[in-house]
């Protein structure tokens, strides 16, 4: 007899399921109808295949929104009893947390790469005209593929999928699922990871994930060109969707980037982690693919190199999907998934499109139009090519290195990546860049077919000098000249090209502006490089710790010691030019906020400038997440971020005089040993961190929830507290009721004081108050590291103007195909 479960929901479960299993077989028949609307009705213009091909497509469309709705209302409503729900979200998350709870696992990522796919698709069959039926089926195709990742059925034992619609007690095994009221010990989910509470997990993967589903498009229309032999004819259509490509996934790869250094602790924009370096290899052949398709488009020349970079990009996302979502990066990076049982599934995917990609280019080598005669060494197109050779060499080093935990898993072998792999990355890298940052210059001053040799020499040979005294001119005012040479250089390429295209540009204005796109986007990258030489090659650590403080063996496993200061609360440190205080925190749940002072001191003791950070931190399971809070300057950024704490700060819970409050009870072990001191009104009290004023006493005080008779007597002594600069109002409270004397003490957390008013003494016209302080070791503190990023700006700078210059390209290839 089968068990009755109670409290579950399955209803949104298997709705949810239903549109999965509706999704793949629409998908299917839309694939198998464009097909045969492509083969069998090729020249009809009205096709029965065709119709049912996109009335399959938009139930597909429609399917995904509906599982989509589903897997939200799960979520939502926390129904623990999904596995899904369960893994990666909890009751406290806010709202919008929970939203980007969809795509945190696995198969919410796949959702949101189908959704994409398929709002492309739906794109494509209502401008693609000729088009539509050889690309959409391709398009169709990738969604079957796609489709598999998430449906979650056993075939012949065999798991297709994974369905985020898995209950949760066929997901795990444990006595509890042998209970039926099982979800009565399951109060809340295990929630999200720390460090991806950020608002950029709402609009990251999002944007990342339109990026991967946007390749399907050009790589739908060469597959297209290859299959229908109509070899030349999907260049033009393809340009403006890989323009498209290349500024969505750009977007979505510096939105990472900004994620990384505004908030997930990694000291800096880009950590070359194995995963960040897959998403940015179609990027990176989508590009020289779209330079080399121009190329094609105005010449003739290179058509197999354009083809095959388009084929290959679309590979190298599931290849990127791959690494990232096998478990095979597990040990090498701190982004990727572990393994959910898709590994030989996720193979599967990368090894379709590889082998659709080979098996049309094999079959159709004989018929490619490919130029027997040799580019003009002094043209255009010549160099655009050399560029995307560099591009892609570039990129082969990159999944070189990245994939050597797949090498090893194939071979058997054991070897060991770079032992420093940010400088690996960072100086082979360089020489790529500067290779094509030159190119991105002079090929701006060559003509396709043929060009004036004397005059491009003469042109480039002054912008090269020129851009040589301004690159000077930087690596000596930024200290960029210290690092390797192959940083001046890249930064000597990148001066060039923005000073080369601004040249073109200013031409654009002139009235040629269809040459304004390629312009802006080859400054926007020039400033990129620009941006990034110097900021992560001049970064400097201003929290030097000059005391020998270690803190403890296991901080100095994950933090330098040295680049990182203790600061206890309200009492300044000299930081560099700044005098910092920790003054206080406050949670806000989550998390744990920080507020630190920084005031930069002149001659003469002046402040000129102060402004408050507040770095926060999230305890989860016993670990500790910290993000970091920046100051942005023009010209630098300053950065900090807290590396530890001491306690574990809890929420105030009412004001510093607390003249209603009671006892808070007797925790005198927590300071150390008690001291009294016999005041009248006026008289201070001196202590170790500042002093305490009697101003007067209160005669008439009021005590919460504590009638008084008229026989009894409340006084308050009105306390001032002076700590490191900082005041502070504190109220104790002495009390004869019935015949009995009581006190209720007061503390003032901030200065580490407990203070009691303990005795009157009539015959001297005094009180006594008994002074408590937390012991050193008690007291509360941070330690943080700062750091600063001179011109960081240049480097978010760039990349807008990046993206604007692809904008404009798009713009221009449109209007090119409305005119053909």
């Amino acid at each position: 007899m089968d068990t009755v479960f109670k409290g579950e929901h399955l209803l949104p479960g298997q709705l949810g399921q239903f549109f999965i299993i509706l999704a793949f077989g629409s998908a299917l028949v839309s694939f198998i109808s464009y097909y045969f609307a492509t083969t069998e009705d090729a020249g009809k213009l009205n096709s029965s295949w065709q119709r049912l091909g996109r009335i399959s497509f938009f139930i597909n469309f429609v399917s995904i929104l509906g599982m989509g709705t589903c897997l939200f209302y799960v979520i939502y409503n926390h129904y623990f009893e999904y596995h899904y729900a369960w893994a990666y979200t909890s009751r406290s998350l806010p709202v919008y947390y929970i939203v980007s709870g969809f795509w945190n696992g696995q198969e919410g990522g796949f959702l949101l790469w189908t959704f994409w796919q398929a709002v492309l698709g739906n794109i494509l069959i209502w401008r693609a005209k000729s088009w539509e039926r050889s690309v959409m089926t391709v398009v169709a195709f990738s969604q079957v593929v796609l489709g598999t990742m998430v449906l979650g059925v056993e075939i012949l034992g065999t798991r297709i999928g994974s369905s985020p619609f898995l209950l949760l007690r066929n997901a795990l095994e444990g006595p509890i699922f042998s209970n039926p009221d099982y979800l009565s010990f399951i109060k809340d989910g295990q929630g999200m990871n720390p460090s991806l509470q950020n608002y950029w997990m709402i609009i990251h993967p999002p944007t990342l994930f339109l990026g991967f589903a946007s390749m399907v498009v050009p790589f739908a229309y060469a597959v297209a060109g290859l299959w229908q032999k109509k070899y030349k004819e999907w260049v033009a259509p393809a340009i403006p969707y890989a323009l498209f490509s290349c500024m969505i996934l750009g977007t979505g790869v510096i939105m990472g980037s900004f994620w990384a250094y505004e908030s997930l602790n990694f000291g800096g924009f880009w950590a070359w982690d194995p995963v960040e370096n897959a998403s940015i290899f179609p990027w990176i052949t989508m590009v020289a693919a779209v330079h080399v398709l121009v190329v094609y488009k105005n010449t003739g020349h290179s058509y197999f190199t354009a083809t095959f970079l388009v084929l290959i990009t679309f590979v190298l996302v599931w290849y990127s999907s791959f690494l990232s979502r096998s478990g095979i990066l597990g040990e090498t990076s701190v982004h990727s998934f572990t393994d959910n049982g898709m590994f030989w599934q996720l193979v599967i995917g990368v090894l379709v499109f590889l082998a659709l990609s080979v098996g049309l280019l094999v079959a159709r080598w004989k018929q490619l139009p490919i130029t027997k005669k040799d580019e003009e060494t002094y043209s255009r197109e010549f160099w655009m090519f050399v560029g995307a050779v560099f591009l892609g060499l570039s990129c082969f080093h990159l999944l070189v290195v990245t994939s050597v935990p797949v090498w090893n898993d194939i071979l058997k072998t054991k070897i060991a990546p770079p032992s420093d792999s940010i400088k690996h990355y960072n100086v082979i890298q360089s020489s790529f860049a500067f290779v094509v940052t030159i190119l991105t210059g002079f090929t701006q001053f060559l003509k396709y077919k043929k060009t004036d040799v004397t005059r491009f020499f003469i042109t480039t040979g002054i912008y090269l000098l020129f851009a040589a005294l301004v690159t000077a001119l930087i690596v000596y005012g930024t200290g960029v000249y210290k690092l390797s040479l192959v940083f001046t250089l890249v930064m000597w390429g990148a001066v060039y090209s923005v000073i080369a295209n601004g040249k073109v540009l200013a031409d654009a204005f002139k009235g040629k502006f269809k040459l304004a796109g390629s312009a802006v986007a080859h400054i926007g990258f020039g400033f990129l490089m620009i941006g990034a030489l110097i900021s992560a090659g001049t970064s400097k650590v201003i929290s030097i710790n000059n005391t020998g403080e270690a803190f403890s063996p296991e901080f100095a496993k994950e933090q330098n010691p040295r680049e990182n200061i203790l600061v206890y609360q309200n009492q300044p440190v000299k930081m560099g030019d700044f005098l910092v205080t920790y003054t206080g925190d406050s949670i806000s749940t989550p998390n744990i906020f920080f507020k630190v002072d920084y005031k930069k001191i002149g001659a003469g003791g002046k402040v000129e400038n102060e402004f408050v950070l507040k770095p926060k931190a999230l305890i989860n399971k016993g670990q500790m997440s910290a993000s970091p809070d920046t100051k942005h300057y023009l010209l630098h950024d300053m950065y900090t971020h807290i590396t530890m704490f001491y306690p574990a700060p809890t929420a105030l819970t009412g004001g510093a005089d607390g003249a209603e409050g009671h006892d808070e009870g007797n925790d005198d072990k927590n300071y150390d040993a008690p001291v009294s001191h016999e005041v009248a009104p006026g008289d201070t009290i001196k202590y170790r961190d500042g002093y305490i004023l009697l101003k007067s006493l209160s005669k008439e005080t009021k005590i919460q929830n504590i009638p008084l008779a008229d026989s009894d007597v409340a006084i308050g002594a009105n306390l001032e507290v002076v700590s490191h600069g900082n005041k502070y109002e504190a109220k104790p409270i002495y009390m004869i009721k019935s015949g009995n004397v009581f006190d209720f003490a007061r503390k003032v957390d901030d200065a580490g004081l407990k203070l009691r008013f303990s005795k009157v003494i009539p015959e001297t016209k005094k009180v006594e108050i008994i002074v408590y302080q937390q012991p050193e070791s008690k007291k509360k503190f941070i330690v943080m590291k700062a750091i600063q990023f001179p011109y960081i700006n240049f480097f978010w700078a760039g990349t807008i103007i990046m993206v604007i210059g692809f904008f404009l390209s798009i713009r221009r290839r449109k209007k090119e195909l409305k005119t053909a």
